[in-house]
């Protein structure tokens, strides 16, 4: 019985854990830009209404093929072109939900290059 106890613990700790980081993110209470690594995601609408997203991915010193995916944790999802990008470049693409979301709703973008993820920012939608 100890065994499945110290198992338990450890899973509700991991999960504290990962709560902590889905809510401790910056919030979008207006038109702003949030950056992971070689990834950031851009807003250009304030509260709650997402018009148009921007999602910028930087290059390394190699060319390499380029996507993103950009969703919100009410369901809503959407994938940018993929692109071959030259050597230190910057991939741009945008996505457009035209809706509103509810308060408190999660946006995130994760970038990727050849396939292999190279960051994730997401925001907290508020009022």
């Amino acid at each position: 019985m100890t065994t499945f106890r110290k198992i338990l613990t450890g899973v509700a700790t991991v999960a504290a854990a990962f709560g902590g980081v889905l809510t401790a993110g910056p919030s979008a209470v207006a038109d702003g830009k949030w950056c992971n690594h070689s990834v950031c995601i851009e807003t250009y609408d304030t509260g709650t209404y997402l018009g148009r997203v921007e999602v910028s991915v930087t290059n390394t010193n190699q060319p390499n093929r380029i996507s993103a995916r950009v969703w919100t944790t009410n369901g809503w999802s959407a994938n940018t072109k993929v692109e071959d990008v030259a050597k230190f470049r910057t991939y741009r693409d945008q996505v457009y939900p035209q809706r509103h979301f509810p308060a408190g709703t999660r946006l995130c973008a994760e970038g990727f290059r050849d396939g292999s993820s190279v960051g994730l920012p997401c925001v907290t939608l508020t009022n």
